[in-house]
């Protein structure tokens, strides 16, 4: 965690209330950070539904393997996140220790191990010593407290500057249910199915093959579309639990992902995933400045999708708006290299409200005045017309400066 927090931080954090049906707890484990909380445990008084996704890295992470042996059967009742090691590319002794975590935390709370999940973040190849956090969690099972949102978001920070927290209020039929979330992530982020990791709890009474096509639609949009530095991370991990709490106000049952009652809780749910993947973003390793790029008239959304992620994985792009250059020479470069069709002569640009470029050359109106002012701004606007069809996407990203690569250059030591 640097010292200083991101300027682009939240100024003030959402007011995180209980959500009935779950508990958590925190401890110092002493893990890779010194006088800071780096264990997290959740516990689900009665069996919770759960959905999950998971990173598409061909090296994932001991407990990615162990969250994905165990989502088929749907049933969560405990959750334990460590930081400072991502127990990732550490051979059986990884496996070792994610058996060892699940029958402390199935011990704990009194359920099988396959109602555990676990989720651990921080540096890749160093085995994770589960003696340190395993004898804690019989204490934490005891202690956890339903208002306890906001030290969860701290306890899995890396190099995190601030934690992350969102919550929202839907209605299913006449009922008013809560969905709360955490996140976490900073860098090596370009998710691919899921953020780096993020736990969102919801107290409505839903199936778990409802709740997993919702999530599963609600990241394409969200989580999906946002990039740090264009790195998979090996532990990307997402999960989304419903502790069933609501029944008992006389929730209705839901037929699956489609029926009408739940066409305002979807849209909350969304609503929630795109603010705490929005606060990754803006907590971008050494970022200053948040860009949100849209490329409309595509050959189709997917092919949009692509070229504004070539545009926000470009360092030369990326680096351009560090600098506060209006380069627009550099979005061209990364729509042509994106893979996907497109017309140089009916490309058009924009830097917020000020057209830099249409068909295919310089707007004559330019102004490299107006245009620099809107690079001097905190949040960026571009935006990519390719003149071939009706595709559209937006995706966020950050700055690159020189803070990321002293994060990075060192973070092992």
């Amino acid at each position: 965690m640097s010292g200083s927090v991101s300027p682009l931080a939240p100024k003030s954090y959402a007011e995180m209330p209980p959500v009935r049906g779950v508990r958590m707890a925190t401890a110092a484990a002493g893990i890779k950070y010194k006088g800071r909380t780096d264990v997290l445990m959740m516990v689900f008084d009665e069996p919770a539904s759960v959905a999950g996704v998971f990173t598409r890295s061909k090296c994932p992470s001991a407990p990615v393997d162990f969250c994905r042996a165990n989502l088929p059967a749907g049933r969560a009742r405990a959750v334990v996140v460590n930081s400072g090691n991502a127990n990732a590319f550490t051979g059986k002794k990884g496996r070792e220790s994610t058996a060892m975590t699940a029958a402390a935390a199935a011990s704990a709370v009194g359920c099988s191990e396959s109602e555990v999940f676990l989720a651990s973040t921080g540096v890749i190849g160093e085995p994770l010593d589960a003696t340190k956090f395993s004898g804690v969690l019989d204490g934490l099972a005891v202690s956890a407290t339903d208002n306890f949102w906001f030290e969860a978001a701290k306890a899995i920070m890396t190099t995190d500057t601030y934690p992350k927290v969102a919550t929202r209020t839907a209605r299913i039929g006449d009922v008013t249910v809560r969905i709360n979330g955490i996140a976490k992530g900073a860098g090596m982020i370009a998710p691919d199915m899921a953020t780096m990791l993020s736990f969102v709890v919801t107290d409505a009474d839903l199936p778990a093959a409802t709740l997993q096509a919702l999530l599963s639609e609600g990241v394409e949009p969200t989580f999906n579309a946002v990039t740090v530095d264009s790195d998979t991370s090996t532990s990307d991990t997402l999960m989304l639990f419903a502790t069933g709490a609501a029944k008992a106000d006389g929730q209705k049952a839901i037929s699956g992902p489609s029926d009408p009652a739940l066409v305002d809780f979807k849209a909350a749910l969304n609503d929630l995933l795109k603010d705490l993947a929005l606060q990754v973003v803006r907590d971008g390793e050494g970022a200053r400045k948040m860009v949100a790029i849209t490329v409309e008239g595509a050959e189709s959304d997917a092919a949009a999708k692509r070229i504004a992620l070539s545009i926000a994985n470009s360092p030369l792009v990326k680096t351009a708006v560090a600098g506060e250059d209006a380069n627009w020479g550099r979005i061209v470069m990364a729509v042509g290299k994106s893979g996907e069709m497109a017309d140089r002569d009916r490309l058009a640009i924009w830097f917020g409200d000020v057209r830099v470029a249409v068909n295919g050359e310089r707007d004559p109106d330019y102004s490299e005045a107006a245009a620099s002012a809107v690079m001097k701004e905190e949040d960026i606007a571009v935006r990519v017309d390719i003149g071939l069809g009706s595709g559209k996407a937006t995706v966020w990203t950050c700055d690159l400066t020189k803070e990321y690569v002293e994060i990075n250059g060192d973070y092992r030591s």
